[in-house]
């Protein structure tokens, strides 16, 4: 059965360097055998989350049931003022939908985090936040995760990449989560 991976992020600014970073990482996970799916830019525009609301919108319904089904999660972010953005911690926040589920919130998934900020100090702290995040889901961040200054680094529209050490990591990410999906198995 072929891992399938998931991407959320980046931000509404269509090509954001976050979001192509994501695209970094899922192309690693395509290379090391995964299915994967980028949920970004305009599809995570969704109302704020309110757990005593049933209703959902379709864009909501389609991340909810992603992430359900998800083997490895890729969650990438802008960071703005020293951590991720509304957008993807209104986004992040739709796990609580899984809490029933066999597998509640990210419960057994690898979960591998990037930063994206113009500077080394919101990248970094972006990064930690992230992790944090995804410890609070129950899942497990990949023991490599991405800090990414992009005021020293740009993506091509696919993921590719100018620094070819940022490149490496960000494809490393993408094998960790297909690898441990494979173990999980």
């Amino acid at each position: 059965m072929t891992v399938t991976v998931v991407g959320i992020g980046g931000s509404v600014r269509p090509d954001s360097q976050s979001e192509r970073a994501m695209h970094a990482v899922l192309a690693g996970a395509r290379e090391a055998g995964a299915k994967v799916q980028a949920i970004g830019g305009e599809s995570l525009i969704l109302p704020f989350y309110d757990p005593h609301l049933t209703e959902r919108t379709d864009a909501a319904r389609e991340l909810v049931a992603a992430l359900r089904v998800a083997d490895g999660v890729v969650l990438s972010s802008p960071g703005y003022h020293g951590t991720i953005s509304g957008l993807l911690k209104n986004a992040v926040d739709y796990v609580e939908d899984l809490r029933d589920d066999e597998r509640p919130y990210l419960d057994g998934r690898a979960v591998g985090c990037v930063g994206a900020a113009y500077g080394w100090q919101a990248s970094v702290t972006t990064l930690q936040a992230l992790r944090s995040v995804v410890h609070s889901l129950r899942g497990w961040p990949t023991p490599l995760g991405a800090a990414v200054n992009s005021s020293e680094v740009r993506f091509g529209p696919e993921g590719e990449c100018s620094d070819p050490k940022l490149a490496g990591t960000l494809s490393t990410i993408g094998a960790q989560l297909v690898e441990f999906a494979e173990k999980r198995r």
